[in-house]
């Protein structure tokens, strides 16, 4: 049986302001670094930018040298860590404690952790 789908390819696509962002340093918001424009999405599972709940209770930064930053209401600690791709996921590997969170990619735009879907900032 012949199929005529291609394997689907992990593109990053980043536009001139991503870019020039990166190589400046971002501007601060609440500690996480936060671009002030909504960051470029990648296709399918690699992701890079800012992303936050709607409710503003989770935020997540992905950054581009394979780190992120976190803030969860309610919580002192400010998670942080490394992150890799995984197939149709990124996971997250905090720095301190070692803990290992999965991070969905719903769909193009939408992001799922810790049952906090997280949409682009």
């Amino acid at each position: 049986m012949h199929s005529s789908h291609a394997p689907r390819v992990d593109t990053t696509v980043l536009d001139a302001a991503a870019m020039l962002a990166i190589a400046m340093g971002r501007t601060p918001d609440a500690g996480l670094g936060l671009a002030p424009q909504r960051p470029a999405v990648v296709t399918g599972a690699a992701v890079v930018g800012a992303w936050r709940s709607q409710d503003g209770m989770v935020r997540l930064q992905l950054r581009i040298d394979g780190t992120y930053a976190g803030q969860v209401a309610g919580r002192r600690k400010r998670p942080a860590g490394t992150y890799r791709i995984d197939g149709a996921s990124v996971v997250l590997h905090d720095a301190v404690s070692g803990l290992k969170t999965p991070v969905t990619v719903l769909h193009e735009g939408e992001l799922e952790m810790a049952g906090h879907r997280l949409l682009p900032a």
